[in-house]
């Protein structure tokens, strides 16, 4: 994420998104030369490399780029870009922990060792072999483009843009409105397998299931 940010604060206003998807990928690739890791490695095991998503706004271009799992609201329409595979895992998640459930397992259990998601981490990491070549991510190696979502904004100064992470589950006009649905989701479903199923959920100690970004602003 950080060398992420520290290459989207070089790039010229005008650069393109394909422009955007080399640049960055050339860059995350140098920084693993530059510190010897073992690009074979990386190549064939995708799971080790570092990897991010980006929701970008193109002023120039008066577009949204969502470059992996993110999320965006244009004057409140809701746009995603989730994996290929994600509510099919998340489903059979939530499928394993409520028969558990139901068999007379304690809701705490699943907070401090989520069986759910142990069972499903092997199927998860085998669809990392997917990365860049069936869905989007920032990983340093060329961006696979049909995963990209690009989506064209108004140019009206009215327009009013939302850019969040996927640790929002009901995307709101709003941060306080956002806030207030992760609350709620996270006190009634804290292993999301119910009003919203996730491939996990919230371990104890934690606040959220994962991490969260969010701007809103008009154009």
């Amino acid at each position: 994420m950080t060398l992420i940010a520290d290459y989207i604060q070089q790039i010229p206003r005008h650069i393109t998104c394909e422009d955007f998807c080399s640049g960055v990928s050339s860059y995350l690739h140098d920084f693993y030369q530059k510190n010897h890791v073992d690009i074979t490695i990386l190549e064939s095991h995708p799971e080790e490399r570092l990897a991010a998503s980006a929701a970008i706004y193109s002023e120039t271009h008066h577009e949204v780029w969502l470059i992996g799992d993110c999320q965006c609201l244009i004057n409140g329409q809701l746009y995603e870009n989730g994996k290929p595979s994600e509510k099919l895992f998340a489903q059979q998640r939530a499928d394993i922990i409520l028969k558990a459930l139901a068999n007379g397992a304690d809701m705490k259990d699943f907070q401090t060792e989520d069986a759910g998601r142990k069972a499903i981490l092997p199927a998860l990491i085998e669809s990392m072999k997917g990365q860049n070549k069936t869905f989007a991510v920032i990983d340093g190696f060329p961006i696979y483009e049909p995963g990209i979502k690009k989506i064209s904004t108004p140019s009206s100064s009215a327009t009013e843009i939302v850019l969040a992470s996927d640790g929002y589950p009901f995307l709101e006009p709003t941060l306080e409105a956002s806030e207030q649905r992760l609350q709620e989701q996270l006190s009634h479903d804290p292993l999301n397998i119910k009003t919203f199923k996730a491939t996990k959920g919230v371990m104890k100690g934690n606040l959220s299931f994962d991490d969260r970004t969010y701007i809103r602003f008009r154009i």
